[in-house]
Protein backbone atom coordinates (compact mmCIF):
# COMPACT_ATOMS: atom_id res chain seq x y z
CA UNK A 1 0.00 0.00 0.00
CA UNK A 2 2.69 2.64 0.55
CA UNK A 3 4.55 1.70 -2.53
CA UNK A 4 1.16 3.19 -4.29
CA UNK A 5 1.38 6.01 -2.72
CA UNK A 6 4.71 6.91 -3.37
CA UNK A 7 4.80 5.84 -7.10
CA UNK A 8 2.67 8.69 -8.62
CA UNK A 9 4.81 11.42 -5.69
CA UNK A 10 7.71 10.42 -7.99
CA UNK A 11 6.16 11.06 -10.81
CA UNK A 12 5.06 14.53 -10.29
CA UNK A 13 8.60 16.76 -10.15
CA UNK A 14 9.05 14.75 -13.58
CA UNK A 15 6.05 16.52 -15.48
CA UNK A 16 6.77 19.85 -13.90
CA UNK A 17 10.19 20.18 -15.26
CA UNK A 18 9.63 19.60 -18.50
CA UNK A 19 6.70 22.32 -18.77
CA UNK A 20 9.35 25.51 -18.51
CA UNK A 21 11.25 24.63 -22.03
CA UNK A 22 8.12 24.51 -23.32
CA UNK A 23 6.78 28.44 -22.35
CA UNK A 24 10.41 29.51 -23.05
CA UNK A 25 9.46 28.60 -26.77
CA UNK A 26 6.38 30.72 -26.83
CA UNK A 27 8.23 33.73 -25.12
CA UNK A 28 10.77 33.43 -27.89
CA UNK A 29 8.58 33.18 -30.53
CA UNK A 30 6.26 35.88 -29.40
CA UNK A 31 9.48 38.49 -29.17
CA UNK A 32 10.65 37.19 -32.51
CA UNK A 33 7.12 37.97 -34.24
CA UNK A 34 7.61 41.31 -32.34
CA UNK A 35 10.67 41.92 -33.57
CA UNK A 36 9.77 40.98 -37.11
CA UNK A 37 6.58 43.31 -37.19
CA UNK A 38 8.57 46.26 -35.53
CA UNK A 39 11.38 45.44 -38.46
CA UNK A 40 8.35 45.65 -41.59
CA UNK A 41 6.94 48.52 -39.38
CA UNK A 42 10.35 50.42 -40.11
CA UNK A 43 10.57 49.53 -43.43
CA UNK A 44 7.50 50.42 -44.66
CA UNK A 45 8.22 53.99 -42.62
CA UNK A 46 11.65 54.29 -44.20
CA UNK A 47 10.37 53.54 -47.44
CA UNK A 48 7.79 56.13 -47.14
CA UNK A 49 10.25 59.04 -45.47
CA UNK A 50 12.35 58.21 -48.68
CA UNK A 51 9.34 58.42 -51.36
CA UNK A 52 8.14 61.84 -49.38
CA UNK A 53 11.98 63.12 -49.68
CA UNK A 54 11.90 62.69 -53.37
CA UNK A 55 8.24 64.08 -53.67
CA UNK A 56 8.78 67.30 -52.06
CA UNK A 57 12.60 67.42 -53.93
CA UNK A 58 10.71 66.97 -56.92
CA UNK A 59 8.17 69.74 -55.96
CA UNK A 60 10.99 71.76 -55.08
CA UNK A 61 13.13 71.70 -58.24
CA UNK A 62 9.71 71.68 -60.20
CA UNK A 63 9.12 75.08 -58.27
CA UNK A 64 12.69 76.40 -58.49
CA UNK A 65 12.67 75.54 -62.15
CA UNK A 66 8.81 77.60 -62.36
CA UNK A 67 10.30 80.37 -60.58
CA UNK A 68 13.01 80.67 -62.80
CA UNK A 69 11.04 80.64 -66.51
CA UNK A 70 8.52 83.62 -64.64
CA UNK A 71 11.32 85.72 -64.03
CA UNK A 72 12.92 85.34 -67.26
CA UNK A 73 9.22 85.83 -68.69
CA UNK A 74 9.45 89.08 -66.31
CA UNK A 75 12.93 90.32 -67.08
CA UNK A 76 11.72 90.33 -71.12
CA UNK A 77 8.93 91.90 -70.47
CA UNK A 78 10.70 94.61 -68.30
CA UNK A 79 13.27 95.48 -71.24
CA UNK A 80 10.39 95.47 -73.65
CA UNK A 81 8.97 98.18 -71.44
CA UNK A 82 12.07 100.10 -71.04
CA UNK A 83 12.93 100.51 -74.65
CA UNK A 84 9.53 101.98 -75.18
CA UNK A 85 9.40 104.04 -72.03
CA UNK A 86 12.19 105.94 -73.14
CA UNK A 87 10.50 106.77 -76.29
CA UNK A 88 7.61 108.09 -74.60
CA UNK A 89 8.70 111.36 -73.16
CA UNK A 90 8.27 113.13 -76.56
CA UNK A 91 4.78 111.20 -77.27
CA UNK A 92 1.06 111.33 -76.55
CA UNK A 93 0.22 111.63 -72.75
CA UNK A 94 -2.78 108.73 -73.22
CA UNK A 95 0.31 106.26 -73.50
CA UNK A 96 1.90 107.87 -70.34
CA UNK A 97 -1.48 107.66 -68.38
CA UNK A 98 -0.97 104.04 -68.20
CA UNK A 99 2.27 104.15 -66.28
CA UNK A 100 -0.08 104.04 -63.03
CA UNK A 101 -1.96 100.62 -63.80
CA UNK A 102 1.79 99.02 -65.11
CA UNK A 103 3.19 100.25 -61.92
CA UNK A 104 0.86 98.71 -59.98
CA UNK A 105 1.54 95.58 -61.81
CA UNK A 106 5.17 95.88 -61.42
CA UNK A 107 4.35 96.20 -57.49
CA UNK A 108 2.51 93.00 -57.08
CA UNK A 109 5.03 90.71 -59.52
CA UNK A 110 7.78 92.10 -57.59
CA UNK A 111 5.76 91.17 -54.47
CA UNK A 112 5.68 87.49 -55.37
CA UNK A 113 9.29 87.14 -56.86
CA UNK A 114 10.81 88.59 -54.00
CA UNK A 115 9.03 85.86 -51.63
CA UNK A 116 11.32 82.91 -50.55
CA UNK A 117 7.88 81.09 -50.10
CA UNK A 118 5.92 81.70 -52.81
CA UNK A 119 4.16 78.40 -54.16
CA UNK A 120 2.96 77.15 -57.11
CA UNK A 121 -0.28 79.08 -56.78
CA UNK A 122 1.43 82.11 -56.68
CA UNK A 123 3.78 82.02 -59.55
CA UNK A 124 0.46 81.23 -61.49
CA UNK A 125 -0.78 84.73 -60.30
CA UNK A 126 2.74 86.52 -61.16
CA UNK A 127 2.29 84.48 -64.82
CA UNK A 128 -1.19 86.07 -65.13
CA UNK A 129 -0.10 89.57 -64.47
CA UNK A 130 2.84 88.97 -66.36
CA UNK A 131 0.54 88.10 -69.29
CA UNK A 132 -1.20 91.86 -68.55
CA UNK A 133 2.02 93.61 -68.35
CA UNK A 134 2.67 92.13 -71.95
CA UNK A 135 -1.11 93.27 -72.95
CA UNK A 136 0.10 96.43 -71.43
CA UNK A 137 3.49 96.63 -73.35
CA UNK A 138 1.68 95.77 -77.00
CA UNK A 139 -0.88 98.88 -76.75
CA UNK A 140 2.18 101.11 -75.57
CA UNK A 141 4.07 99.02 -78.88
CA UNK A 142 0.98 99.83 -81.24
CA UNK A 143 0.24 103.44 -79.68
CA UNK A 144 4.36 104.03 -80.52
CA UNK A 145 3.52 102.53 -84.38
CA UNK A 146 1.02 104.56 -84.97
CA UNK A 147 2.67 107.60 -83.96
CA UNK A 148 5.95 106.97 -85.82
CA UNK A 149 4.28 106.46 -88.58
CA UNK A 150 2.54 109.64 -88.37
CA UNK A 151 6.34 111.16 -87.75
CA UNK A 152 7.63 109.21 -91.02
CA UNK A 153 5.41 111.14 -93.10
CA UNK A 154 6.47 114.59 -91.70
CA UNK A 155 10.01 112.92 -92.34
CA UNK A 156 9.21 112.15 -96.10
CA UNK A 157 9.30 115.69 -96.85
CA UNK A 158 12.78 116.30 -95.32
CA UNK A 159 15.58 114.76 -97.44
CA UNK A 160 18.34 114.75 -94.90
CA UNK A 161 16.45 113.11 -92.57
CA UNK A 162 15.03 110.50 -95.14
CA UNK A 163 18.72 109.82 -96.06
CA UNK A 164 19.54 109.05 -92.40
CA UNK A 165 16.59 107.04 -92.01
CA UNK A 166 17.95 104.64 -94.65
CA UNK A 167 21.50 104.36 -92.93
CA UNK A 168 20.98 100.73 -91.44
CA UNK A 169 24.25 101.65 -89.01
CA UNK A 170 22.75 105.24 -88.21
CA UNK A 171 19.35 103.97 -87.45
CA UNK A 172 21.24 101.14 -85.16
CA UNK A 173 22.87 103.82 -83.58
CA UNK A 174 19.96 105.90 -82.89
CA UNK A 175 17.89 103.35 -81.49
CA UNK A 176 20.59 102.30 -78.65
CA UNK A 177 20.77 106.61 -77.86
CA UNK A 178 17.14 106.96 -77.79
CA UNK A 179 17.13 103.56 -75.97
CA UNK A 180 19.31 104.93 -73.17
CA UNK A 181 17.61 108.04 -72.79
CA UNK A 182 16.58 108.71 -69.26
CA UNK A 183 12.90 109.26 -68.02
CA UNK A 184 12.15 111.70 -65.19
CA UNK A 185 8.82 110.87 -63.51
CA UNK A 186 7.12 112.80 -60.08
CA UNK A 187 8.29 115.89 -60.86
CA UNK A 188 7.79 118.84 -58.43
CA UNK A 189 8.28 122.60 -57.99
CA UNK A 190 8.16 124.19 -54.38
CA UNK A 191 8.72 127.70 -53.81
CA UNK A 192 10.80 128.54 -50.62
CA UNK A 193 10.46 131.35 -48.09
CA UNK A 194 13.79 131.55 -46.53
CA UNK A 195 14.10 132.33 -42.48
CA UNK A 196 15.76 133.07 -39.72
CA UNK A 197 19.01 133.72 -42.27
CA UNK A 198 18.13 130.47 -44.53
CA UNK A 199 18.39 128.14 -41.21
CA UNK A 200 14.66 127.38 -41.63
CA UNK A 201 12.33 126.80 -45.09
CA UNK A 202 8.71 126.79 -45.58
CA UNK A 203 6.63 126.37 -49.26
CA UNK A 204 4.78 129.32 -49.93
CA UNK A 205 2.13 129.95 -52.95
CA UNK A 206 2.70 134.08 -52.81
CA UNK A 207 5.52 135.21 -54.78
CA UNK A 208 6.42 138.15 -52.87
CA UNK A 209 7.51 135.86 -50.58
CA UNK A 210 9.38 133.09 -52.51
CA UNK A 211 12.90 133.15 -51.89
CA UNK A 212 13.69 130.50 -54.29
CA UNK A 213 11.98 127.34 -56.64
CA UNK A 214 13.09 124.16 -55.54
CA UNK A 215 12.55 120.92 -58.14
CA UNK A 216 12.77 117.85 -56.98
CA UNK A 217 12.24 114.78 -59.38
CA UNK A 218 12.89 110.87 -60.12
CA UNK A 219 14.86 109.27 -62.44
CA UNK A 220 13.22 106.38 -63.39
CA UNK A 221 15.09 102.74 -63.54
CA UNK A 222 16.83 102.16 -67.23
CA UNK A 223 18.08 98.67 -68.12
CA UNK A 224 19.91 100.36 -71.31
CA UNK A 225 21.68 103.22 -69.77
CA UNK A 226 25.06 102.19 -68.69
CA UNK A 227 25.90 103.11 -65.22
CA UNK A 228 27.96 106.26 -64.39
CA UNK A 229 27.30 109.77 -64.21
CA UNK A 230 24.39 111.52 -66.55
CA UNK A 231 23.86 115.05 -67.13
CA UNK A 232 20.29 116.81 -67.48
CA UNK A 233 19.59 119.93 -68.36
CA UNK A 234 16.83 121.91 -66.58
CA UNK A 235 14.77 125.12 -68.34
CA UNK A 236 12.93 126.77 -66.06
CA UNK A 237 10.26 129.43 -67.00
CA UNK A 238 8.54 132.69 -65.69
CA UNK A 239 5.11 134.33 -66.25
CA UNK A 240 6.70 135.87 -69.13
CA UNK A 241 7.73 132.72 -71.00
CA UNK A 242 11.17 133.72 -71.04
CA UNK A 243 14.00 130.95 -69.49
CA UNK A 244 15.80 132.35 -66.38
CA UNK A 245 19.45 132.09 -67.38
CA UNK A 246 22.05 132.92 -65.23
CA UNK A 247 26.17 131.65 -66.53
CA UNK A 248 26.92 131.01 -62.63
CA UNK A 249 24.55 128.21 -62.93
CA UNK A 250 26.10 127.03 -65.52
CA UNK A 251 23.15 128.55 -68.12
CA UNK A 252 23.69 127.44 -72.28
CA UNK A 253 21.70 125.69 -75.06
CA UNK A 254 21.65 122.10 -76.38
CA UNK A 255 20.25 121.01 -79.87
CA UNK A 256 17.34 118.71 -79.24
CA UNK A 257 17.45 115.47 -81.51
CA UNK A 258 14.63 117.29 -84.04
CA UNK A 259 16.74 119.43 -84.65
CA UNK A 260 15.40 122.43 -82.14
CA UNK A 261 17.71 125.11 -79.93
CA UNK A 262 16.96 125.16 -76.60
CA UNK A 263 17.83 127.52 -73.61
CA UNK A 264 18.23 125.67 -70.19
CA UNK A 265 18.74 127.33 -66.97
CA UNK A 266 20.83 124.81 -64.76
CA UNK A 267 22.79 121.68 -65.45
CA UNK A 268 22.13 118.83 -62.73
CA UNK A 269 24.73 115.65 -63.08
CA UNK A 270 23.47 112.52 -61.57
CA UNK A 271 24.82 109.10 -60.49
CA UNK A 272 23.54 106.21 -61.74
CA UNK A 273 23.61 102.90 -61.80
CA UNK A 274 21.66 100.57 -64.44
CA UNK A 275 18.68 99.01 -63.73
CA UNK A 276 18.11 101.11 -60.89
CA UNK A 277 15.95 104.15 -59.84
CA UNK A 278 17.26 107.39 -58.49
CA UNK A 279 14.85 109.05 -56.19
CA UNK A 280 14.07 112.96 -55.16
CA UNK A 281 16.49 114.67 -57.25
CA UNK A 282 16.76 118.02 -56.38
CA UNK A 283 17.58 121.27 -57.36
CA UNK A 284 17.29 125.04 -56.25
CA UNK A 285 16.87 128.27 -58.24
CA UNK A 286 18.02 131.46 -56.56
CA UNK A 287 17.39 134.75 -58.74
CA UNK A 288 18.38 138.12 -57.99
CA UNK A 289 15.07 139.89 -59.20
CA UNK A 290 11.55 139.36 -57.19
CA UNK A 291 9.46 136.29 -58.49
CA UNK A 292 5.82 137.36 -59.71
CA UNK A 293 2.32 135.96 -60.26
CA UNK A 294 1.69 133.82 -62.64
CA UNK A 295 3.18 130.37 -63.84
CA UNK A 296 6.72 129.21 -63.80
CA UNK A 297 7.24 125.93 -65.94
CA UNK A 298 9.95 123.29 -65.61
CA UNK A 299 11.25 121.34 -68.27
CA UNK A 300 14.09 118.39 -68.26
CA UNK A 301 16.22 117.54 -70.79
CA UNK A 302 18.51 114.54 -71.55
CA UNK A 303 20.19 113.41 -74.25
CA UNK A 304 18.95 115.71 -76.72
CA UNK A 305 14.94 114.79 -75.57
CA UNK A 306 12.47 116.01 -73.42
CA UNK A 307 12.12 113.40 -70.32
CA UNK A 308 9.76 115.35 -68.63
CA UNK A 309 8.19 118.70 -67.15
CA UNK A 310 6.20 120.50 -64.42
CA UNK A 311 4.32 123.50 -62.96
CA UNK A 312 3.72 125.65 -60.05
CA UNK A 313 1.25 129.06 -60.09
CA UNK A 314 2.27 132.10 -57.64
CA UNK A 315 0.29 134.29 -56.26
CA UNK A 316 0.56 138.00 -55.48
Amino acid sequence: MSQDFNQPSSQQPTENSSQPPRKNTVVYWVIIGILLVACIILFVQKNKTANEKAQTEEQLATSDSSRKAVETDYNAALARLDQLVSKNAEMDSTINSKNGEIAKLKDQINHILGDSRANASDLKKARDLIARLNTRVKSYEERIAELEGENQDLSNKNEVLAQERDSTVTRNIALKTVGSVLHASNIRMNPIHLMKGGKKESTTEHARKVDMLRIVFDIDENRIAESGTKQVQLKITGPDGIPFSDPAFGSGSINLANGQNVNYTLVKDIPLQQGQPVKDVTVDWHQVTDYKAGAYNIEIYNGGYKIGSGSVTLKK
